[in-house]
C-alpha cells in the first residue's frame, strides 16, 4: 500500500475547506500550502489523489484564469451543479467565485498562509461578462 506524501495530504486537506460554489488556482492553492510547493506540483496531486478522491473536491481548484482541466466536462458538470457560472469563453467568472482562503483559525492552526492578492481590491466586472 502507497503513502500519501505529507506535501500532497496538506493539498487535500486544503482543498476540502473549499466551500461549495468557490473556486481556487492551482497557484493560489501551492502559495497557501507553501514549503516549496508549486501549481504543477498540485496538479499532480489532484491527479494521482486515488483513495482521497471522494473527500477531496477537486473541481473547485481551477487555472488562474478560471480555465477548466482536461478532465473538462466531468469538472463542469460539477461546478455548475454547485451554481458555479462562466463566461462565454467556458472559463469561470474568477471575480465572483473566487475563493478567499481558509478561516484565520483553520489557516494557523495547519500552517497555511494566505491566498495571493488577499487584501486586493475586488475585481470589476467586466461589461460583457
Amino acid at each position: 500500500m502507497t503513502t500519501t506524501p505529507p506535501l500532497y495530504a496538506r493539498i487535500y486537506l486544503l482543498a476540502q475547506q473549499i466551500p461549495e460554489g468557490k473556486v481556487t488556482s492551482y497557484g493560489d492553492v501551492a502559495a497557501m500550502v507553501g514549503g516549496g510547493c508549486d501549481a504543477r506540483t498540485v496538479g499532480e496531486a489532484l491527479r494521482t489523489m486515488g483513495a482521497h478522491a471522494p473527500e477531496v473536491p477537486w473541481q473547485r481548484i481551477v487555472s488562474q484564469d478560471g480555465a477548466i482541466s482536461t478532465r473538462g466536462l466531468e469538472q463542469r458538470q460539477l461546478l455548475d451543479a454547485e451554481g458555479v457560472t462562466f463566461d462565454r469563453h467556458d472559463r469561470v467568472r474568477m471575480f465572483r467565485h473566487r475563493w478567499a482562503g481558509p478561516e484565520a483559525a483553520f489557516a494557523a492552526a495547519h500552517r497555511f498562509g494566505l491566498p495571493p492578492g488577499h487584501n486586493d481590491p475586488p475585481e470589476q466586472f467586466g461589461l460583457f461578462e
